[in-house]
């Protein structure tokens, strides 16, 4: 899409879902695009972001975007495509996480290796992207932003877990409490949704939710309407402790 739109006529609204080439960030480009929106789907390989948006094509308008959140240039060059051929943004969805690491624990985690790569991906990656994207937001109504976390970043039943996911994702928590108190007045709203325990690559085939379960929490908070929550932590709709 070149994102040209006649006098008078009504932009589509368009949504940005990172880490989307599979499990529950491709079910959420599913979701929004059969809700009309004209969905980026993005992943670090911009292969696999295409083929993945190929799947889709019966669904709505999905197009592919190569971004990788652990890579700042590849933010940045994804930021500007979207200024250059959108010149807005109505939704971004901060899926990309990476390190559900039951194979170590505080004491013996590897915190050159996996431990950073998790910070990388799983906090710093949502941040960076917001930063490049606010201002794409701030041009559109009633933006969204929505972080995807999990109940394993809840302070309040936290014990012994995968250290560098659940560390990671409680200060992704964080970040979503700090953005939305710094963006409140601005409509844009922002919260964070953990979608359950989903059979997906890093939930196992075991989980007993599906992903299409999981991602209609991610399409609620994407979809909410002017004067409704932000700053929360929600798992289909009703809020999470901290």
């Amino acid at each position: 899409m070149d994102g040209v739109i006649t006098k008078g006529e009504k932009p589509p609204q368009l949504a940005l879902v990172t880490g989307a080439n599979r499990g529950i960030g491709f079910e959420a480009c599913r979701q929004l695009a059969q809700r009309g929106f004209v969905v980026l789907l993005t992943a670090r390989d911009g292969e696999k972001a295409t083929r993945a948006a190929e799947q889709l094509r019966t669904a709505g308008e999905v197009d592919p975007l190569a971004l990788d959140v652990a890579n700042p240039a590849s933010i940045t060059h994804a930021a500007s495509y979207v200024a250059k051929s959108y010149g807005r943004l109505n939704v971004l969805i901060n899926n990309a996480a990476i390190h559900y690491d039951t194979w170590q624990t505080v004491e013996n985690a590897d915190l050159e290796g996996t431990v950073m790569e998790a910070i990388t991906t799983n906090l710093l990656g949502p941040w960076r992207v917001c930063q490049a994207f606010l201002p794409l937001l701030r041009k559109a109504s009633a933006a969204r932003i929505v972080n995807v976390s999990s109940e394993s970043g809840s302070l309040s039943g936290m014990e012994a877990g995968p250290p560098a996911y659940q560390v990671t994702k409680a200060a992704l928590n964080a970040f979503t409490r700090t953005l939305a108190g710094e963006l409140r007045g601005t409509g844009i709203l922002v919260n964070v949704v953990c979608p359950g325990w989903v059979a997906t690559d890093m939930g196992g085939a075991g989980a007993p939710r599906t992903v299409r379960q999981g991602a209609a929490g991610l399409l609620w908070a994407a979809t909410l309407p002017p004067g409704g929550p932000s700053g929360g932590f929600f798992r289909d709709g009703k809020p999470l402790p901290w």
